[in-house]
């Protein structure tokens, strides 16, 4: 009995050891466990956080997409009815989602939409099929300006038909109206509580076609009526965005004549001005408070002669509180059948920002 109680006692220290090994690996593999179930917390708490703070900075902005020159005539309708079988949800289908994020969206549309009328015009006139808003209204159009010089290409009955239809399809037209006041008065869009006016004119083609009392017309482009319209849509609203149809065609840096009224308004208290007509893309820039893109180029139009004429830029507008936070120029090109896509943020130095 001796002997096998001095064989144990001798064994005491390995079994101890042996013990202790056993414990500390227990204890190692609770360790890694502790440390992976306090990290996994910590980034759900994490997640939690920054998902709460972006969701909240996402809710307290607004974002606004300004497009440039809408045709959907001529070529584009060929394209519609020969591959888009007749739906004029075709041009927009490759670029809609996109447009969709807007909290507003504004764009030139260049002619009427109306089965009224008669071509008064040139050669390059354009009226578009009754369904041409359907396209529209698919893309998520809010506010389209009337004011440039296509507006009266099929006479004064295919412009007031054009009013009476996108009014009716709740899209908001600006630049135009039955008289005056009607042409010369803000589009206000009450975005999140932040009031935000828009004001649209024209300088091309003929004075006449100019909005008086008891007449339909459109917004003309003069200095004091300018100074006039801006002072009173500051009146009513946080900012107000200039839309302007001048300048020349083709030309990709703006005459002086477009500089002019573009810092003037400015001056005179607008926050943007946006410019279309040249059918290419022109310099964007900041001036003094406020930011001026000088042509935002074709969105949609059938003039597939040249790289210029085919792209354009879809300009994003971030504002918090009741400034404008951040320009964005985010560049794409239409593909053989006039449909925007390839979208893509633009850090071109043409963009003096």
């Amino acid at each position: 009995m001796n002997y096998f109680f001095k064989k144990k006692i001798k064994n005491l220290p390995a079994f101890f050891l042996f013990l202790f090994f056993l414990v500390f690996v227990f204890l190692y593999f609770l360790f890694l466990e502790s440390e992976k179930l306090t990290n996994e917390v910590n980034q759900i708490f994490s997640s939690q956080i920054s998902g709460s703070y972006f969701s909240k900075e996402k809710a307290n902005q607004i974002v606004l997409f300004f497009v440039g020159d809408i045709m959907l005539d001529r070529g584009v309708e060929y394209m519609i009815e020969k591959y888009g079988e007749s739906d004029y949800k075709f041009p927009f289908l490759k670029i809609a989602d996109y447009l969709k994020k807007a909290d507003v969206l504004f764009g030139n549309l260049e002619g009427p939409i109306s089965d009224k009328g008669a071509k008064v015009g040139s050669i390059y006139s354009f009226r578009h099929q009754i369904k041409a808003i359907e396209g529209l209204v698919f893309a998520g159009f809010d506010i389209l300006s009337v004011a440039n010089n296509h507006v009266f290409d099929y006479g004064r009955e295919a412009m007031e038909d054009n009013f009476l239809r996108l009014r009716g399809a709740g899209i908001d037209y600006l630049g135009g109206g039955f008289n005056k006041n009607q042409a010369h008065s803000a589009v206000i869009k009450n975005i999140k509580g932040i009031k935000i006016a828009y004001l649209g004119y024209n300088n091309l083609g003929s004075p006449f076609w100019s909005a008086a009392e008891n007449k339909s017309g459109i917004a003309w482009l003069e200095k004091e009526q300018l100074k006039e319209d801006i002072a009173k849509a500051k009146a009513e609203a946080d900012l107000v965005i200039i839309s302007f149809h001048f300048g020349q065609e083709y030309q990709t840096f703006p005459s002086a004549e477009q500089k002019f009224f573009a810092q003037l308004a400015i001056d005179y208290g607008a926050d943007l001005v946006v410019g279309h007509h040249p059918h290419v893309v022109q310099p964007i820039e900041k001036y003094q408070s406020g930011y001026i893109a000088y042509s935002l180029g074709n969105f949609i139009f059938d003039q597939g002669f040249s790289k210029e004429t085919m792209r354009g830029i879809i300009l994003k507008v971030i504002i918090k509180g009741k400034e404008i936070k951040e320009v964005i120029p985010v560049d794409f090109e239409m593909n053989q059948y006039f449909q925007p896509e390839k979208i893509s943020r633009t850090f071109d130095k043409f963009f003096n920002l």
